[in-house]
């Protein structure tokens, strides 16, 4: 089929028969029959009475690196492009700060983190955009997203109304939001920040307070904690740009206190962390799939990582087919060793789970 790219509004783009590899982090082969991309927000409804996308949208797509092509998107696939960061309050100690959906998320910690800001030093080199951030509800080294989205501004194309949520109204959960869990009804197209200037470090995850120890830092800053947790990112997790892999793939399953009480007196070195209430308890699922000897594990070019058994790794060929093959087998063997379901946090396109 014969590729071909289109332009009338100047932020909108369309390219014919699109291929994906490049555009997801496990570097898997899949193709779009249309990719339409929009710089401005304020083109959407422009884009969307495209003849492309008249029967609907198949995929919004982000940085790509949360999700994985089992097979090749239905129909027309929308990226969002705009990169604009801007200050929109500031009293001279905690400011909003609104960023468009297509800024690199690493991009914008280090800008924030730069111009003297606070707050999301803990989730430094997490791939994909600002857009998907509030969609996984993403989170590392004890903090979430959450914990400072102001707001966040959406395009409802079933209504073709702009909408704005509070924090509350994104029903943030572990790696969950309202936009998790009604997939494309919302087009996020910026998300807005509330930082501080003042200093609220969490340093009690395990390990982070270690890494600093050996960089001898004793009195860390934002920056100090960012350059920690890049440090401790780079060791355990491969870049996707040299081998192909979406971060961790599995969540951290969530347990009765009891399962995990019973658990932990036949394992008594196993994590076990508060969860959503007294009343549960947040297993690690790197340490059950690595008790179930997946580190390292290679099925021609699918396999896991040999640094970190929550991920999932391209070698090179690997179908999303195999690659979610080898990710049934795992949670299946977990579910028969310890009794605990594990369920993967990147979206699958063209399976189900």
């Amino acid at each position: 089929m014969v590729r071909r790219h289109e332009r009338m509004n100047p932020s909108v783009r369309v390219l014919r028969d699109a291929s994906l590899k490049d555009r997801n982090s496990f570097g898997v082969a899949a193709r779009a029959p249309w990719l339409v991309s929009v710089d401005e927000a304020a083109a959407l409804p422009e884009a969307l009475d495209r003849p492309e996308l008249r029967d609907g949208l198949a995929l919004v797509l982000g940085g790509g690196s949360n999700l994985l092509f089992a097979g090749d998107p239905s129909g027309a696939v929308l990226e969002l492009s705009g990169r604009q960061v801007r200050i929109v309050e500031d009293d001279g100690e905690r400011a909003i700060v609104r960023a468009d959906a297509g800024v690199p998320w690493h991009g914008f910690v280090m800008q924030m983190l730069a111009q003297g800001f606070a707050g999301p030093e803990n989730l430094a080199l997490i791939p994909g955009t600002v857009g998907a951030s509030p969609i996984q509800n993403i989170g590392a080294y004890g903090v979430e997203v959450r914990d400072f989205v102001h707001a966040v501004e959406a395009f409802e194309p079933a209504t073709r109304r702009w909408l704005r949520f509070d924090n509350a109204q994104c029903e943030f959960a572990y790696r969950d939001s309202l936009f998790k869990q009604s997939p494309d009804r919302y087009l996020i197209s910026a998300v807005e920040f509330s930082l501080s200037r003042t200093p609220a470090l969490k340093l009690d995850y395990a390990g982070l307070g270690d890494e600093l120890a050996a960089m001898g830092v004793h009195a860390p800053t934002p920056q100090a904690v960012a350059d920690a947790v890049i440090a401790i990112r780079r060791r355990k997790l491969p870049d996707p740009a040299v081998l192909g892999n979406a971060g961790s793939f599995f969540k951290n399953p969530i347990v009765p206190l009891a399962q995990a009480e019973a658990l932990l007196v036949e394992h008594p070195s196993m994590p076990s962390f508060r969860g959503n209430d007294a009343g549960t308890r947040k297993l690690s699922a790197a340490w059950l799939i690595d008790g179930c000897g997946w580190k390292g594990h290679r099925d021609g070019d699918a396999g896991v990582s040999a640094a970190h058994a929550l991920v999932l790794v391209n070698h090179g060929e690997a179908s999303g087919v195999q690659l979610l093959d080898l990710a049934r087998r795992i949670a299946a063997s977990v579910q028969s060793r310890y009794g605990v379901a594990i369920e993967p946090e990147p979206r699958l396109i063209g399976a189900s789970w």
